[in-house]
């Protein structure tokens, strides 16, 4: 089988210290966390920021700034920045939300559509997709195209029809978030099939205690995997993981005993068609 990449999410934006105690705050603490994934075997990190003293979700670019310096100066790891941004409010709030692909990532997630998140509406109007495509063609970036449930699919492939995206186009199957779909064998195995074939690569993230068995899933039908504190704090049942690292070596061992060797970030260039950005 072909080897399968990981991506690290390291903080995201709804665990707290009051979860785990190894959650990172701080850019610095973020980035030490992203380098040790990668020294893990990650692949990729997808990266959110944090407020530094309380750890509430924050958006401020010189965070994400300090991060990438100080990543890119240890490691070649492919960074994957959110615009996911629940936390801005009044004017502007697209423009603003695409602040983090000024910075020159790799990546960027592209949130398909609008859903019920818990106790808010996450918002991503129709317009979003268009707009977010756009302006990621324009700095070179790829947009990783986050489906939570089977319609947003269908949203994402309209993208794609478009001509919106550039090939190969990177689709993620998001299982377990409140308000999309739930992390199970017969759901993964639909958003699989609806996924279209031709110039995709797709990858896989289960939440919660549904992080491994998504992971094994995606691995066994020949797709990548995302594993990290954003989706969950656990290494087993009860044992909270004292690192993302320790998530993405258990990630590796699963892989290799399947017999799926893993890729190196640039491997995952030359899967993407990214260039390695300075």
């Amino acid at each position: 089988m072909d080897k399968v990449f990981i991506t690290a999410a390291v903080t995201g934006s709804g665990p707290t210290r009051k979860n785990s105690p190894y959650i990172p705050y701080t850019p610095e603490e973020i980035a030490d966390e992203i380098i040790r994934s990668f020294e893990a075997g990650a692949a990729i990190s997808h990266v959110h920021v944090r407020d530094p003293k309380t750890g509430a979700p924050a958006f401020e670019l010189e965070y994400f700034r300090e991060i990438r310096d100080r990543v890119r100066s240890k490691c070649d790891i492919l960074l994957n920045f959110t615009t996911s941004a629940a936390n801005l409010t009044g004017e502007n709030v697209t423009e603003r939300r695409l602040g983090t692909t000024t910075l020159g990532p790799d990546l960027c997630t592209l949130d398909i559509a609008s859903m019920n998140y818990q106790n808010r509406v996450f918002i991503n109007p129709p317009e979003w997709g268009p707009i977010c495509c756009k302006v990621a063609r324009e700095r070179g970036v790829k947009p990783e195209l986050e489906c939570f449930d089977a319609g947003h699919v269908r949203l994402a492939i309209q993208l794609v029809e478009q001509g919106l995206v550039d090939p190969p186009y990177l689709f993620q199957i998001c299982l377990g978030v409140q308000g999309g779909m739930s992390a199970n064998c017969k759901n993964f195995m639909f958003m699989k099939e609806i996924i279209p074939q031709k110039d995709v690569v797709w990858t896989t993230l289960g939440i919660g205690r549904e992080e491994f068995p998504m992971a094994i899933m995606s691995i066994l039908n020949g797709g990548h995997i995302r594993v990290g504190f954003e989706d969950n704090v656990y290494l087993s049942r009860g044992v909270l993981a004292k690192s993302n690292a320790e998530l993405v070596e258990k990630a590796v061992r699963l892989a290799k005993e399947i017999g799926r060797e893993i890729a190196t970030p640039e491997e995952v260039r030359a899967l993407l068609n990214i260039k390695k950005k300075s």
